[in-house]
Formats: C-alpha cells, sequence, structure tokens
C-alpha cells in the first residue's frame, strides 16, 4: 500500500476551531501581529480601542495601528481612564482636555457607523467621553463625508484639537492618506484650538455650518441668475450696434446696393456684363491709342 492512500481523514467540518494554546486562529494571528509591532513602536501616550470586528481587518485602520504595537484592543467590560471619543459622548473635544489626554491618553470605539446599534456603549467608555465636532472623512472609504471618520482619524483629530498636531502628524504618517486629512481640516482645527472648553468649540462648530449653509445657498442663487439658457448666446451678446454710434462706414450707397455681384469656386468677386463690356472697351482703347503712338 503506497504511503498517503486509504488514511482516515477528519472532516473539515469536526476540526477544532482553536489551536494548540486554546486561543482562536484569528487570536493567534493577531497575537503574531502585535509580536511584529516590537517594543520600539510605543507611542508617547496610551492609545486603546474596543473593536468590535465590524470592518475589512485589510481596510481597518486600528488593526493596522494594532499590528504596529501602536494601540491596545479592550474587552468588553473595561473601562479607560483618558478621553474616549465614542458616539455616545456628551460634549465634544476641546483644549481644556489637553492635560487628560497628555496624562490618561485617548481611546476610540471601532465599530461601522451603520452598525451603532450593535455596541454595548453601557459596559464600555469611562468618565471622560466624547463626541468630535464637525470634521471631513479622508480615508479612502469616506472621503469628503463630514463626521464619517475612522479610528486613526478620530485618536488624530483628538490630538490636533487639543494642540498635540506632532502626535496627530506621527500617528497619521502610518497611512498614505494620512497627511491629508489634517491638509483637508486646516482651517476648521485652527478654530477649535482657538476656543477653551466644550461650549466654545460647539459654538464655532455651528459658526462654520452657518457659514457652509450660506455659501451653498449662494452658490444656488449665482447658477440662477447665470444661466446660459436664460442669458442667450453669449457670443453674440454684444453683436448690435448702439444708434448713437457712427455707422456711416457700414451703409452702402444706393448704386453698390443695387448691384448683383457673382462669385467664382473661390469666392472671388466675377464681374457682370456691363462691368465686362467696360472692361473690353477701355481695353479697346488703350490698344487703339498705342497703336496710334506707334505709326
Amino acid at each position: 500500500m503506497s504511503k498517503g492512500k486509504n488514511k482516515n481523514r477528519e472532516p473539515r467540518g469536526d476540526r477544532s476551531a482553536k489551536g494548540s494554546n486554546g486561543h482562536s486562529a484569528r487570536q493567534n494571528h493577531k497575537r503574531m501581529e502585535m509580536k511584529q509591532g516590537g517594543e520600539g513602536s510605543k507611542f508617547p501616550v496610551k492609545l486603546a480601542m474596543w473593536d468590535f470586528d465590524h470592518c475589512d481587518p485589510k481596510r481597518c485602520s486600528g488593526k493596522k495601528l494594532e499590528r504596529l504595537g501602536l494601540i491596545k484592543s479592550l474587552r468588553v467590560g473595561q473601562k479607560f481612564q483618558g478621553i474616549v471619543v465614542s458616539p455616545n459622548g456628551n460634549g465634544v473635544v476641546c483644549p481644556n482636555d489637553r492635560a487628560i489626554v497628555e496624562e490618561q491618553g485617548a481611546s476610540v470605539v471601532e465599530c461601522s457607523w451603520a452598525r451603532l446599534d450593535e455596541v454595548p456603549f453601557n459596559k464600555i467608555g469611562g468618565k471622560h467621553e466624547r463626541l468630535l465636532p464637525y470634521l471631513v472623512a479622508a480615508n479612502q472609504v469616506n472621503y469628503g463625508r463630514p463626521w464619517k471618520l475612522n479610528c486613526v482619524e478620530a485618536l488624530a483629530a483628538c490630538f490636533a484639537i487639543v494642540g498635540r498636531m506632532d502626535w496627530a502628524s506621527e500617528l497619521l504618517s502610518h497611512f498614505s492618506w494620512g497627511p491629508s486629512f489634517l491638509e483637508l481640516n486646516s482651517e476648521l482645527i485652527e478654530i477649535y484650538q482657538k476656543c477653551t472648553d466644550a461650549q466654545s468649540v460647539k459654538d464655532a462648530e455651528t459658526a462654520w455650518l452657518a457659514k457652509i449653509q450660506q455659501e451653498v445657498e449662494e452658490r444656488k442663487a449665482q447658477a440662477k441668475t447665470d444661466d446660459i439658457w436664460m442669458t442667450g448666446n453669449v457670443n453674440r451678446r454684444d453683436a448690435s450696434i448702439s444708434e448713437s454710434e457712427d455707422c456711416s462706414d457700414l451703409v452702402l450707397s444706393e448704386e453698390e446696393d443695387s448691384k448683383t455681384y457673382r462669385y467664382d469656386s473661390l469666392g472671388n468677386i466675377i464681374a457682370s456684363e456691363s462691368e465686362e463690356e467696360t472692361q473690353s472697351d477701355t481695353e479697346e482703347e488703350e490698344l487703339n491709342d498705342r497703336h496710334a503712338d506707334e505709326t
């Protein structure tokens, strides 16, 4: 009997989902990535997240930060002492939160915006839960969409608002699109940095949204007044000539106006029969005069 034949093999469905160490393949893979992150990848402050596996692991910014060893994954039931950027927050992140961020760090809830109802917010978070004010996403999934920030953008926004632009830039540098987040929101971030407490940030956000709405209304009004179908052919708009202008050079004499012109295939004017007779008479007179002079 040849090797490998007629061996009793276990059906795939009967194989245990866990490895020899008692952990699932996914957990073992996560542990391996954490090991590869190394000790030299630590961030200046604590970073943490509650990961609910709602996102594609290949696109999830939180999982990438975890692979790099920059962020720690928390279990449901664990609390965090620093700033918790969460949809369940009461106030918004403000510059007054800087001391908490520098001492205790920041955390986020890694979940899908479409599945917020599945997140047990009562079992996670902490005493410093915060919302983020109006900002625009720059990630590849929700680029240009307000509020739809991913994990790393939320952390970077928190650091930027409290004045730690160095930490925000460092986090975003691990993503090819990362620096564009700060560029896209640079003006708004500067406005938030000049605020103090949560109420002043909220007032700045309200003023910004009102400005955006006003610009939208102005563009709509401008589009109506500049509608090309309403204004007609712009190329012929200045073709008419005012009666006050001197039009003498455009008016033909009665004699010229009565003439009928013919054109050849190249567009040249062909003389009329009367003109041809006059021209032939003139040529004949010139020949007779020349003949008389010679004799």
